[in-house]
């Protein structure tokens, strides 16, 4: 073949792989950290291919979140007219009144289809979040007699998250 030796041929064609380490995207920190982020992302789109996350475990948790403030007092809930409360013949449309306590702090609230209205007492000024889903109410304010008033009415899962001067209270979740 040409007078050549076959060994001469296939020498490797003069390329120096001193420098290189065999690695592709496995060479080096950044060839790791490339390689593991694309293997997660790709992970994670057969996932939600295969086995996508239900709707309903997904708002569980978007709602589990809202209550990650670890200095937050749990106001329990002491009265639901819907448990508490005799049912009155012919009435139709009533009002749902609850009772959350947390310590030496009660709310009032009363909801109804046109929105909910509510008290804290003792009477004082509080800032006010309907935690609900992904996309929590406006934030409200409570006067300094502690009267607060939405014209939305929560639909689904609840809570309310109370930011007052003895600091964060969040009520039990309830469905509305």
């Amino acid at each position: 073949m040409n007078g050549t030796n076959d060994d001469e041929v296939f020498d490797g064609g003069g390329f120096d792989d001193s420098g290189f380490d065999g690695g592709g995207f496995d060479g080096g920190p950044d060839g790791d950290e490339f390689a593991d982020a694309l293997l997660e992302e790709e992970l994670r789109q057969a996932a939600a291919i295969l086995d996508p996350v239900p709707a309903q475990l997904r708002q569980l948790a978007v709602e589990a979140f809202a209550l990650h403030d670890l200095e937050a007092r749990v106001a329990e809930l002491t009265f639901d007219s819907v448990v508490h409360a005799l049912p009155v013949r012919g009435a139709t449309d009533t009002p749902r009144m609850l009772t959350f306590e947390a310590g030496g702090v009660t709310v009032d609230v009363e909801l109804t289809g046109h929105g909910l209205m509510g008290q804290v007492l003792p009477p004082q000024s509080a800032r006010i979040e309907v935690l609900g889903g992904p996309h929590g109410g406006a934030p409200l304010t409570a006067d300094a007699m502690g009267r607060f008033t939405s014209e939305d009415a929560p639909a689904g899962p609840f809570a309310l998250k109370l930011r007052t001067g003895e600091g964060v209270i969040v009520t039990d979740w309830l469905t509305a």
